[in-house]
C-alpha cells in the first residue's frame, strides 16, 4: 500500500453491530479494527550520528510506532502530528523495519478512516540543526509603505560541546526575488535549545487576503565555519486581524463576513486518504462555491488543505476537539483527553502558526461541559494554552445551548411551553429541532450557564442559536459572534443577521461538502403512517449524511446555488425541479435537509405528469417559460426567501427563468431535457499533473446527450481500466445509499455522474479507459509531468 492510506475503507460494511461510532450509521456501517502497517527499509553507515525523525501528520486511531520490533513511541489522538525519535533504535548499514499499528473502534459519531491517512516523512539533520516547525514568522508592524516580519528560529544542538553558527535568513516574494535578509550569530549550549530572533522589514508589502493571497518565503540556512549545517524554508504572508463588536473581523483594515463551510475531513471515493490534490481541489470548488472560510469539523486541520487555503485566498477556522471529558461515543478521544490534550493543542497551533488563513482557533465542537463551572474552567485553561503558543489570532468554542444544559431539558421544556410565541407553540418547537434548538439556547438558562464559557473567548462561536444574535446585543454588548454550525435551510435570514449585525462576524453552514457517515442526516423524507416523523439515521446501506452543499464528487447541489444567491455573488436565477415520483407527498426531512431537487428537466416516464419547479433568484420577479409558453410570473427575492414555485406537468423539452428587476431583466437560466441514446463522456480537471507531492488526476464520467445534456435518468454501470504510468485510487459516485464499493472497478453512475480518481506512479502518461452497456467507450489521457517518491508500506488487518 502507499500513505497516505484509508485501511477503513477496504472493509467489508456491516448491516448491524460493530460499527465506528455510538450508532452503527455514524461510521458508515464500516467495522473497526486494528489495523497494522509495516516498511523494510535501508539506513546508510553514514547516517550514523545523525538524528533521524519520523514524522507522522496523523494516524487514526491510538498509534502505536515501533522500530525494530522496539516500542518507539505512540499518539492516541487521530488527528495529531506527532514526531518519533528514530536514530536510537535504528541499525546503520543494515535493513530496518517501522511497524504502526493503529486501532478504531467505536470511537467517533462520523466516518473517520483508519490507518496512516496523512502524509509521513523521515527527517534527517546533524546535532545542531533547526528544530521541526522551528521556523516562526509573524507581522507585528504593517504600514503601507513598510512591514516588519520577525522570523523566531529555535535551533537544537544535540552534541556534548557549545555550537555557535551563523543563522542566515532571506525573505522572497511571490516572484523569487529577495526583499529583505539578516545574518545574526547564535550560541547553543548542549541539550538547551536556543531562539534567534531577527526582524526584517520588506518594503511595499504585498499583503494576504482572501483576495489578494499575496504569499512570500522565507529561507533559514544554518552556517558554522565548515559550511552549510542545517536548511528550512517556510511561507508566509503579510496581514493583520483586528477584532470588534461594531466592526466585526477586519483584515487588513477591511471588514470581512465570514460565509463560511463546516467540512469533515474525508475525501469521499478517497475515504479518508489526504493528498494534497484532493485538499486542494475541495477548496478550489468550496471557493468557486461562494465560500470564503473553511472550519474544520471537528478537527485539526491538514497541512495540505492548510496550504490549498493560503494560496487560493481561504479563511480557516482550525479546530481541536469534539470532546473533552465528557464522552459521546464509548471508546472516544475522552478516555485520553486529560493526559494528553496539552501536547495535542501544541501539535495544532506548529502546524498552523505560519499560515496567513489561520484566523481563528476553535477549542471545541458542542462540549457539554460548557454548562457548568468545572467545564469553563477547563475551557480556560484551553483558551489560555492557546494564546500562549500564538497570540496573534483568536479564539473560538463552538457551543451548542441545548447540550450545555442537557440535564436540565424537562424543567425548560415547562418554561418554554409556558413563554413560547403564538406563532411557535411548544408542539411546533417540540416537531422542529431547529426551532428546539433555538428556543433553548436564547433561554435565560442557558444564558446563565454559558456565561463564563462565552467570557473566555475571543468570539462566541455558536451552534444553531440564530436566536441569541440580536440578543446578545443588549445582553452582552462586548460578546462578538460566530454562527460556527447552522441549518442550511435557514442561510436566507442568517445572512440577514450577518449582515444586520456588527458583532455577528459569519455564518458557517453543516456542511459545505458532503461526507461519509452520519448517514442520511440529509435525506429527503416523506410522511407515511409507518413514518409519521422524520429519522436522523438512515438504514444500511445508506452512506453518505446527504446534507452538503456539494456532493462527495465535487458536484454542486441545488443549495448550493441557493446559497450563492443569498450571498450576492450570482445574478442568473437557479433552476431546480422535485422529483415527480414524490408529487403531492408531505416532506417531513431534518433541518439539515434540502428540498428533494435536482437540477435537470430529464424525467422519462412522468411525461404529461404533474412536476414542481423552484427557481432561485435575487431578483423582484422571475417568469417561468415551458417550450415558449410563460407559465406567469411570481415574486422572488429576499422578501420571499429568494425563491419561488411552479406547479406544472412535466413536458419534454426546455424549461427557462428569467428574472426582472425593476421591470428589466437581470438574467436566465434554463433545462433542457437529453434525447436520443446516453453517450458516455470522461473528461479530466487537468491534462497534465506532477507524480509527487500527492498529485492527483480526477475523471469526471457522465452520460449525455450529443449536445451535452447531461442525462440524469439513464444511469447505468461503467467500468475503468487504468493504464500506463498511473493507478485507480478511487472510483464512486454520490449516490447515498449503496453497496457498491469505491476500490471496484465498476460502479453505477447517480444522476448521470460519476468519478474516478488516478495516482500516478511515475512520469509519462497515464489512459483511462470507460465503458458502459449501450454507449461506445470514452478514454482520456493525462500526462504526468515529474518523477515520483517511493512511499510505500505493506498494511495487514486484524
Amino acid at each position: 500500500m502507499t500513505v497516505p492510506h484509508d485501511a477503513m475503507l477496504g472493509q467489508e460494511r456491516v448491516a448491524a453491530g460493530g460499527g465506528v461510532g455510538s450508532e452503527n450509521g455514524a461510521g458508515a456501517y464500516f467495522p473497526g479494527g486494528t489495523f497494522e502497517y509495516r516498511k523494510t527499509f535501508s539506513v546508510p553507515e553514514e547516517y550514523r550520528g545523525r538524528r533521524i525523525v519520523l514524522e507522522f501528520e496523523g494516524v487514526y486511531r491510538d498509534a502505536t510506532v515501533y522500530i525494530n520490533g522496539d516500542y518507539a513511541g505512540q499518539r492516541p489522538f487521530g488527528y495529531a502530528q506527532f514526531l518519533i525519535d528514530a536514530d536510537r533504535f535504528l541499525r546503520f548499514g543494515e535493513d530496518n523495519e517501522i511497524r504502526v499499528e493503529a486501532r478504531s473502534h467505536r470511537d467517533s459519531r462520523w466516518y473517520t478512516g483508519a490507518g496512516i491517512y496523512r502524509d509521513t516523512w523521515l527527517l534527517v539533520g546533524g546535532p545542531v540543526r533547526i528544530s521541526p516547525d522551528g521556523v516562526r514568522v509573524t507581522t507585528p508592524e504593517i504600514e503601507r509603505e513598510l512591514a516588519v516580519a520577525e522570523v523566531a528560529t529555535r535551533v537544537e544542538n544535540d552534541s556534548i560541546a557549545i555550537r555557535t553558527v551563523d543563522v542566515r535568513t532571506e525573505i522572497r516574494d511571490g516572484a523569487g526575488t529577495v526583499v529583505a535578509s539578516d545574518v545574526s550569530r547564535i550560541t547553543v549550549l548542549p541539550g538547551e535549545p536556543a531562539l534567534c530572533r531577527q526582524r526584517l522589514y520588506i518594503d511595499d508589502p504585498a499583503l494576504w487576503g482572501p483576495d489578494s493571497p499575496n504569499l512570500y518565503a522565507v529561507g533559514v540556512t544554518l552556517r558554522d565555519g565548515d559550511g552549510e549545517v542545517d536548511t528550512e524554508t517556510v511561507s508566509f504572508g503579510i496581514r493583520s486581524l483586528r477584532l470588534d463588536p461594531r466592526r466585526g473581523l477586519r483584515i487588513n483594515g477591511e471588514t470581512v463576513k465570514l460565509r463560511g463551510a463546516c467540512v469533515h475531513h474525508d475525501n469521499g471515493v478517497l475515504g479518508a486518504a489526504t493528498f494534497a490534490r484532493a485538499e486542494e481541489r475541495r477548496v478550489e470548488i468550496l471557493k468557486a462555491a461562494g465560500f470564503n472560510a473553511i472550519r474544520m469539523s471537528h478537527n485539526p486541520m491538514s497541512r495540505a488543505m492548510l496550504d490549498a487555503c493560503d494560496r487560493l485566498g481561504v479563511l480557516v477556522v482550525d479546530e481541536a476537539f469534539d470532546v473533552w471529558t465528557s464522552g459521546k461515543s464509548e471508546f472516544d478521544y475522552s478516555l485520553s483527553f486529560p493526559e494528553w490534550w496539552e501536547r495535542d493543542i501544541e501539535s495544532m497551533v506548529a502546524k498552523d502558526f505560519n499560515h496567513p488563513s489561520v484566523v481563528l482557533y476553535s477549542i471545541g465542537n458542542e462540549i457539554p461541559e460548557t454548562g457548568s463551572a468545572v467545564g469553563a474552567a477547563q475551557g480556560r485553561a484551553l483558551a489560555e494554552k492557546v494564546r500562549a503558543l500564538d497570540g496573534t489570532r483568536y479564539v473560538t468554542n463552538a457551543v451548542n445551548g441545548m447540550l450545555a444544559v442537557l440535564a436540565d431539558l424537562a424543567t425548560l421544556r415547562e418554561q418554554t411551553a409556558a413563554t413560547a410565541d403564538e406563532g411557535a407553540g411548544i408542539n411546533t418547537l417540540m416537531a422542529d429541532p431547529g426551532e428546539m434548538m433555538n428556543a433553548v439556547s436564547s433561554s435565560e438558562l442557558v444564558s446563565r450557564r454559558t456565561a463564563e464559557s462565552f467570557a473566555l473567548l475571543d468570539v462566541a462561536g455558536m451552534n444553531y442559536a440564530e436566536s441569541r444574535y440580536a440578543l446578545d446585543k443588549d445582553l452582552f454588548p462586548n460578546r462578538i459572534i460566530l454562527g460556527t454550525e447552522t441549518f442550511p435551510t435557514r442561510i436566507d435570514g442568517n445572512w440577514r443577521l450577518v449582515e444586520r449585525y456588527g458583532h455577528v462576524i459569519g455564518d458557517f453552514t453543516w456542511t459545505g461538502w458532503d461526507y461519509l457517515g452520519e448517514v442520511g442526516i440529509g435525506r429527503p423524507q416523506y410522511l407515511t403512517p409507518d413514518s409519521p416523523r422524520p429519522s436522523f439515521v438512515a438504514p444500511y446501506p445508506y452512506l453518505l449524511a446527504g446534507c452538503g452543499d456539494i456532493d462527495i464528487t465535487g458536484h454542486r447541489r441545488p443549495a448550493s446555488y441557493y446559497r450563492e444567491i443569498v450571498f450576492g455573488l450570482r445574478a442568473e436565477p437557479y433552476l431546480a425541479v422535485r422529483r415527480p415520483q414524490y408529487y403531492g407527498q408531505t416532506a417531513a426531512s431534518t433541518p439539515w435537509a434540502w428540498s428533494d431537487t435536482v437540477s435537470s428537466w430529464t424525467w422519462p416516464g412522468f411525461e404529461n405528469e404533474p412536476i414542481a419547479v423552484e427557481v432561485y433568484s435575487d431578483a423582484d420577479e422571475v417568469e417561468l417559460f415551458l417550450n415558449g409558453r410563460s407559465l406567469g410570473r411570481r415574486p422572488v427575492g429576499a422578501d420571499h426567501r429568494f425563491r419561488t414555485e411552479f406547479d406544472t406537468v412535466h413536458e419534454p423539452g426546455e424549461l427557462l427563468a428569467i428574472a426582472y428587476r425593476d421591470g428589466a431583466e437581470s438574467g436566465r437560466a434554463a433545462l433542457r431535457s437529453a434525447t436520443g441514446q446516453a453517450l458516455l463522456r470522461a473528461e479530466a480537471d487537468r491534462p497534465v499533473i506532477g507524480a509527487a507531492d500527492g498529485d492527483l488526476a480526477y475523471v469526471t464520467l457522465t452520460l449525455t446527450d450529443t449536445a451535452g445534456t447531461l442525462h440524469t435518468g439513464a444511469d447505468r454501470p461503467v467500468s475503468v481500466e487504468v493504464t500506463g504510468d498511473g493507478v485507480l485510487a478511487g472510483f464512486g459516485s454520490a449516490d447515498p445509499s449503496t453497496e457498491e464499493r469505491f476500490d471496484a472497478k465498476e460502479r453505477h453512475t447517480y444522476q448521470g455522474r460519476a468519478l474516478a480518481v488516478i495516482r500516478p506512479t511515475g512520469t509519462g502518461e497515464i489512459r483511462l479507459t470507460a465503458a458502459a452497456p449501450g454507449c461506445e467507450p470514452a478514454e482520456v489521457t493525462v500526462t504526468v509531468a515529474a518523477a515520483t517518491a517511493d512511499v510505500t508500506a505493506d498494511v495487514t488487518v486484524k
